[in-house]
């Protein structure tokens, strides 16, 4: 029982320390739900648990070596959210532009920003697992999956607070772009993207 207890406390320490900055993201595309309704609630939990299953999978096939995928290229994904930031961007400065003529986002989408904020976590995740025995990690599996629905509830109770929507009323239309520019530009520079292509 003891072991049961200190495998599942690793399991979420691990995912806490590594999807601290997925919080954010889950939390920025809860509030531009709330604000323009795309994406939906259920298309950025279902691209959440999605994305993060396939991180799961990448950092399984890593510890067995099957990995062939340089962690440094999935970052290229970066790109997905730096261009949805610098469209929203440019639309919410031009007079009279509304909330409502941002580009439309969907659960592949979702996926694909997931992908891209969790890269560095492939070798966190494939590390634990080369030395977890089979029973480790299954049972971590099973506890990223249930913290995954964890941080999707906790993410939109934050978007979703009428205190914390009045509050951004007056940044909201360009907030979120700006978010979303932040987090791409980290993925490139963090997975080193930016270092390999230069």
């Amino acid at each position: 029982m003891v072991a049961l207890g200190a495998a599942v406390l690793v399991a979420v320490v691990m995912w806490t320390a590594t999807n601290i900055d997925g919080l954010v993201v889950l939390t920025a595309l809860f509030l531009r739900s709330a604000q323009v309704g795309s994406p939906r609630p259920w298309q950025i939990a279902a691209g959440q648990y999605l994305g993060s299953t396939c991180l799961i999978a990448m950092s399984l096939l890593a510890a067995v070596g099957l990995m062939v995928v340089p962690e440094s290229w999935i970052g290229l994904l970066g790109l997905l959210p730096l261009a949805l930031g610098i469209t929203g961007l440019v639309r919410a400065v031009r007079a009279g532009e509304q909330e409502r003529d941002l580009p439309s986002i969907g659960v592949l989408s979702v996926v694909s920003i997931v992908i891209a904020n969790g890269a560095d976590n492939l070798s966190v995740y494939s590390a634990a697992f080369r030395v977890f025995s089979l029973a480790q990690t299954a049972l971590t599996v099973v506890v990223f999956l249930t913290l995954i629905g964890v941080w999707c509830l906790v993410a939109r109770f934050t978007a979703t607070r009428k205190r914390v929507l009045s509050g951004l009323d007056r940044v909201r239309r360009w907030l979120v772009p700006v978010v979303y520019i932040v987090i791409g530009a980290v993925i490139l520079i963090r997975t080193g993207v930016v270092a390999h292509v230069a």
